[in-house]
């Protein structure tokens, strides 16, 4: 396969015209869709084919991988690679969409103590079966499980096989589990969320996701869109 160049924080818009393909990472916001990622750096690169390796929750942050020009043919490589993930778990209440975005369905006053925690939290580490989250993406029979989940409609869904690389609790904080999460393509973490307080026994969501590896890349070497434009901008008026 064919590796593509990685553009850092120097780099001159002009120069992105003689290259066949290239890949840019960023460090999305929160509120951005993907496709909105795509679609401001399509426009301000002037680049017809552009991608992105693997898609992350409007309200997550963090790295997104956006592939131009014939780089757009290695998505598949990159999406398969593992992920990490910086992420906070909410105990005590269980939503909809198993995250904060969600309407909260279930609560629980009782919190277990740091050891159940730990044990319940570590327990998930290997591979496993993962039922996907009816706020998703995935189609079944053709149409996007989210969209039937707005419409108040339960579709069966199939567990998919994961594995769960390492979980580190950086901190346990009353309700609030801080912790960094290394898993394959196709882990729900808001799925893992809401598992984690269903084998506790007092329900639990996604309150906060940052991605911040994907394979090899880094959320260190990113920049936010916002960064991105202010650097081509820049490069406009020295030319």
């Amino acid at each position: 396969m064919k590796e593509y160049p990685i553009i850092n924080k120097d780099f001159n818009p002009d120069d992105l015209l003689l290259l066949d393909g290239f890949i840019i990472l960023i460090d999305k916001e929160d509120e951005w869709t993907s496709f909105d990622v795509v679609k401001k750096l399509r426009g301000a690169l002037k680049v017809k084919k552009v991608g992105h390796a693997g898609t992350l929750d409007p309200f997550a942050t963090g790295l997104l991988v956006i592939l131009f020009g014939k780089a757009t043919k290695t998505a598949d490589h990159h999406t398969s690679q593992n992920k990490t993930y910086h992420c906070f778990v909410k105990l005590g209440s269980q939503t909809d969409s198993f995250d904060r975005t969600g309407t909260v369905t279930n609560t629980s006053d009782s919190i277990p103590d740091k050891d159940s925690i730990t044990e319940v939290v570590n327990s998930f580490i290997g591979t496993q079966e993962q039922l996907p989250p009816m706020f998703s993406a995935i189609k079944v029979n053709g149409k996007r499980l989210y969209k039937s989940a707005r419409e108040g409609i339960e579709v069966e869904r199939k567990p998919r096989k994961i594995t769960i690389s390492s979980i580190e609790i950086i901190k346990i904080d009353n309700d609030i589990i801080e912790m960094v999460v290394e898993c394959t393509k196709g882990t729900y973490i808001r799925s893992l969320a809401d598992d984690i307080g269903t084998k506790l026994g007092c329900y639990a969501h996604l309150q906060e996701l940052r991605r911040t590896q994907s394979g090899d890349f880094r959320i260190e070497d990113s920049f936010t869109v916002s960064e991105l434009l202010e650097r081509i901008k820049t490069e406009k008026r020295s030319d």
